[in-house]
């Protein structure tokens, strides 16, 4: 785990407005917060070895049987689940991207490759890592593209994460598709589009015989009593949790507009509500430092992705009243630089 992924905002005292995460804020836990309330005596018991009931819950609602779904915590356990699983293999990482599929894979002995070019894709026996959208530049891959490359090499595993698939329009990977296909996993996470980070929920779908080779890997009781019991409310509450994905979009084509009319920052194409941005002088270091000490707005250096130089930041929107107080300070500080 690299330094700096993430959220940091424990960093500094007194941070009003959080530009870091790309988990979605803008919801209301107050119906999740009471349920669990009245559920925390589940933790004077062991949790199911592994969330049967909760898997059984996301194969309803992706229409694909229970053994093609794979409870996790977070996405990141199946990311080194998966490593572990393919030990010893090739893979080819898409960059820039989430440093995690490196990272897991160089833990269990893979030959990690990162690659920007599909010319470097090769048709020999491995794995072939891509995040869809993609973390950091939001950008997502075109699905035909997707098809034809699953297609045309069988003998590579396709692991897909889709961490990120709710905060797109554009079309991704169905489960239900993908299950029937014998070299594709798809990755997912409810600590995105739900906002509950701190207790990591996620899953992974694919073929009964990929995720048998998974399960394998996995310790017994790896998703507490309490995500188990989340992942339950939130599935059979939707309603409180729809996103305006184009409100969303909207703002944060507002936000990108303005930033380009500074005249200091190039924004990078997305897809999705937060995207990559590069400064003509000075740092992301720098940019982090005078909007955290001096406006309390924090933002992600992303110049410890792979592929990216110290030029680089992150931005998720936010509420249209915080937006406009990054514009704002990044406008002061490249006044002042």
């Amino acid at each position: 785990m690299i330094n700096g992924h993430g959220d940091d905002a424990y960093r500094y005292t007194a941070i009003r407005a959080n530009f870091s995460s790309n988990v979605y804020h803008r919801v209301n836990h107050d119906g999740l917060n009471r349920y669990l309330s009245g559920c925390l005596s589940c933790i004077r018991s062991y949790p199911e070895p592994e969330p049967y009931a909760l898997a059984a819950e996301l194969g309803q609602l992706h229409g694909v049987s229970p053994e093609e779904v794979c409870v996790t915590n977070g996405a990141t356990e199946a990311i080194y689940l998966i490593a572990q699983a393919f030990r010893g293999s090739h893979s080819a990482v898409w960059i820039p991207t989430f440093s995690e599929y490196a990272d897991a894979c160089r833990l269990h002995e893979h030959r990690v490759e990162g690659i920007s070019s599909l010319e470097k894709l090769t048709d020999d026996e491995g794995i072939f890592w891509l995040c869809n959208p993609n973390n950091p530049t939001g950008q997502t891959w075109d699905a035909a593209t997707l098809r034809r490359l699953i297609a045309t090499y069988p003998r590579k595993l396709f692991v897909i994460d889709q961490s990120y698939a709710l905060f797109t329009e554009k079309e991704v990977l169905s489960v239900a598709e993908t299950v029937k296909l014998p070299n594709v996993l798809l990755l997912h996470s409810m600590t995105k589009c739900y906002a509950v980070p701190g207790l990591r929920l996620g899953a992974v779908t694919g073929s009964r015989e990929l995720l048998s080779r998974i399960r394998a890997c996995r310790m017994p009781w790896s998703v507490n009593a309490l995500a188990v019991e989340t992942g339950h409310y939130l599935l059979q509450h939707p309603e409180e949790y729809r996103m305006d994905i184009q409100a969303l979009l909207a703002e944060r084509k507002r936000v990108t507009d303005a930033l380009e009319a500074l005249g200091g920052v190039e924004v990078l194409p997305t897809d999705t509500h937060y995207f990559l941005a590069r400064l003509r002088q000075g740092t992301a270091a720098q940019l982090k430092e005078f909007l955290a000490t001096r406006h309390g707005l924090l933002i992600r250096d992303a110049s410890n992705f792979e592929g990216l130089d110290a030029r680089y930041f992150r931005i998720a929107i936010q509420t249209e009243e915080e937006n406009n107080l990054l514009i704002e300070g990044i406008h002061e500080w490249i006044q002042n630089s």
